[in-house]
């Protein structure tokens, strides 16, 4: 269910109505995330969704926010396989944070392991634009790697606020000690940064979309890659869950490494590179569970600042499943088979 208000929803009519945007009708969609709340515009010919941002996932304040998000859905919709970027609604005192005016796409969510090639494809759309010469708003550090790195490292911090185990706390230390301070052929392409299952839609023509785009940078295609195939992200979304073997595993990243072949500027990153961003991924994924396991009781913000985890932003069914999700994978039994699987890509890629 949705947990807009009737308030937000009035306020959202009113905003649309101010700036002359033609509609229908408006229907609030099921709250299934932690950073947007989303509302189905109904219009003549073609159909609309405003992203409502509940906070900021990059800890920015709103009016940054949106200018931030409104650059990924700009430069991702060049590869075709993400939703178009109609308009921002900036923040008022109606819509504190906003709103993102983007396309609405028709169609099923993913299933893996079938949809699989598909998303591979929409990744390698992404990955093989060319970078622009300007590449501010979004993140476009120095060396993605060290970034990324530093990223995890900062998260890291809050595994001693978690109240983790403290076999839990070691054993991820240990992981956290086995990522690479430097990585030879770490070239940047634009990334998603958020591309777990959950996040695409499958038309009926069998495209693969990525739908939500608010975390975009230029840094390593392995992060994507991961993202979309680790056991910590293909159990997360609540109607696609699915444990990949490591065959599929391996089968995606040959079907996205095929369909970079069509960019021969690009250098494709080796199994070591892989593997390295792979860790990464899991790891940063590890230390947001922690985050979130020390955050999520507190109050809400009610200035809207940035970043909030608070758990009264969203709907108590995700807040459980959230949660349930967190502490399995902060668990032992999880941590053991991800570093196994790791280990064997290893030598499968």
């Amino acid at each position: 269910m949705s947990t807009l208000s009737e308030d937000q929803l009035q306020a959202l009519d009113t905003t649309l109505q101010q700036a002359e945007i033609d509609y229908q009708s408006l229907s609030p969609m099921a709250d299934t995330g932690l950073a947007h709340d989303h509302v189905w515009i109904h219009r003549e010919g073609d159909d609309w969704v405003a992203r409502l941002p509940k906070q900021s996932q990059m800890n920015l304040p709103p009016a940054e926010n949106l200018t931030y998000q409104a650059a990924c859905y700009e430069r991702a919709s060049h590869g075709g396989h993400t939703p178009r970027l109609y308009g921002v609604l900036p923040p008022s005192e109606a819509l504190p944070r906003g709103a993102l005016l983007v396309e609405a796409i028709r169609g099923r969510l993913a299933e893996l392991p079938q949809d699989l090639p598909a998303i591979a494809d929409t990744l390698a759309s992404l990955h093989r634009q060319p970078l622009p010469r300007q590449r501010p708003p979004l993140l476009a550090p120095k060396s993605p790697w060290q970034a990324m790195v530093e990223e995890v490292s900062q998260q890291a911090q809050w595994l001693s606020d978690a109240q983790l185990p403290s076999g839990i706390h070691l054993r991820i230390q240990q992981e956290l000690d086995l990522l690479p301070r430097t990585l030879d052929d770490a070239a940047p392409t634009l990334i998603s940064f958020d591309t777990h299952p959950g996040n695409f839609l499958i038309t009926d023509d069998g495209r693969a979309v990525l739908v939500d785009l608010e975390k975009c940078r230029y840094g390593l295609p392995g992060i994507d890659l991961a993202h979309t195939s680790l056991y910590t992200s293909t159990t997360w979304d609540l109607n696609s869950q699915a444990v990949l073997s490591l065959e599929e595993v391996v089968g995606f990243y040959r079907r996205w490494q095929a369909a970079m072949v069509t960019a021969p500027e690009i250098t494709l990153p080796s199994v070591d590179t892989l593997i390295a961003c792979r860790r990464a991924t899991w790891l940063w994924s590890l230390t947001w569970c922690a985050k979130w396991r020390a955050q999520h009781l507190h109050r809400q913000d009610d200035e809207r600042r940035g970043e909030d985890w608070s758990a009264e932003l969203t709907d108590a069914v995700v807040i459980d499943h959230v949660r349930d999700r967190v502490e399995h994978y902060l668990s032992l039994p999880i941590i053991e088979h991800v570093h196994s699987e790791l280990q064997c890509l290893q030598t499968a890629l």
